[in-house]
C-alpha cells in the first residue's frame, strides 16, 4: 500500500467518522435510545434491516421502535399478547410478522438470563480468537436453539459457517465494540477488542477495495472480509474496522 492511499484512507476516516454522518445512516437508530439494552436491541434490528435504501431501513426501523413504544428491551421482556398483535402487519422487504416475532422471543430468552446482548457472542470465543468468526457462528447457533425456529427466519443471520461476509452483523458489532470520541460508534461493549473485528463487506466497500487493490479475491464472501481486514491492519492494527468509515462513504456516498 503506498504511503499516498494510506493517508487517502486516514483522511476519509477522519472525514467522516463525526457525528454527520448519523443522521442518515441505520446507525441513528440506537441513538435514540440511552438504556445500554435499548442501543443493543435497536441497534441490532436496524443493521438487519440494512439492504437497500438507507431512507427506508432508517423508516421501518423507527416504526419497529414505535411499535416496541420505544421501549424495546422493556417491550421484549414484558410484552402481552396484545402487544404482539400490534406488530402482525409489520414488514420490511423480506422480513415479516414470523421473523419479528422469533427475534422477539429470542430476546426475551436472552434477557431472561443475560444482562448484555455481548455475551450472545463472547460465550463463544477464546482469548486466542484473532477475530469474531468463532462468535458469530456461535451466536448463529444460539440465536436458532429456540425450539420451532421458523425455516424462513433463518436466512436473517449470516454466519462465517455459511462463508458470508456478514456485513450486516459486523456493521453492528463495529457500532456496539468500536471506542473513540467522535460520537459515532457506541464502544458499549468491553469483551470484544475493536482489533478483532472485521470490516463490513459489500458489494459497495468491495469495488472501492478492488479499486485500490485492497482486496485480491473476486467472491465477496467471508475470507474477502477478512483479507480486507487484514490489509486495513496495515493502518492500524488495533482498529482496522475504522477504514469503514472510508470504504463506504467512497462506495456509497462519493460514488468512487
Amino acid at each position: 500500500m503506498t504511503e499516498e492511499l494510506k493517508i487517502f484512507l486516514n483522511k476519509k476516516v477522519d472525514e467522516y467518522n463525526r457525528p454527520f454522518f448519523i443522521a442518515p445512516d441505520p446507525v441513528c437508530i440506537p441513538h435514540l435510545f440511552s438504556k445500554k439494552q435499548d442501543i443493543e436491541i435497536a441497534g441490532f434490528f436496524a443493521a438487519i434491516f440494512a439492504w437497500g435504501n438507507r431512507t427506508t431501513i432508517i423508516a421501518k426501523s423507527k416504526e419497529l421502535m414505535q411499535l416496541m413504544n420505544n421501549a424495546p428491551h422493556d417491550f421484549c421482556l414484558h410484552h402481552t399478547d396484545n402487544d404482539l398483535k400490534k406488530l402482525l402487519h409489520f414488514k420490511h422487504r423480506t422480513f415479516n410478522t414470523t421473523d419479528l416475532l422469533y427475534f422477539i422471543e429470542f430476546f426475551k430468552f436472552h434477557y431472561s438470563n443475560h444482562e448484555s446482548l455481548e455475551t450472545a457472542f463472547t460465550m463463544w470465543m477464546s482469548k486466542k480468537d484473532v477475530n469474531t468468526e468463532n462468535a458469530l457462528n456461535g451466536f448463529y447457533d444460539y440465536f436458532f436453539s429456540l425450539s420451532d425456529v421458523p425455516k424462513r427466519t433463518l436466512k436473517h443471520i449470516a454466519s462465517p459457517n455459511k462463508n458470508s461476509a456478514c456485513k450486516r452483523i459486523n456493521m453492528y458489532l463495529r457500532w456496539m465494540v468500536r471506542k473513540d470520541n467522535r460520537g459515532v460508534d457506541f464502544g458499549i461493549w468491553n469483551q470484544i477488542k475493536p482489533s478483532q473485528l472485521i470490516i463490513p463487506l459489500d458489494l459497495h466497500v468491495a469495488r472501492v477495495a478492488q479499486h485500490f487493490n485492497l482486496i485480491q479475491r473476486k467472491k465477496f464472501d467471508w475470507l474477502t472480509a477478512v483479507e480486507l481486514t487484514s490489509t486495513m491492519k496495515e493502518l492500524d492494527k488495533k482498529d482496522p474496522a475504522k477504514y469503514d468509515f472510508a470504504l463506504f462513504a467512497l462506495g456509497v456516498l462519493e460514488k468512487y
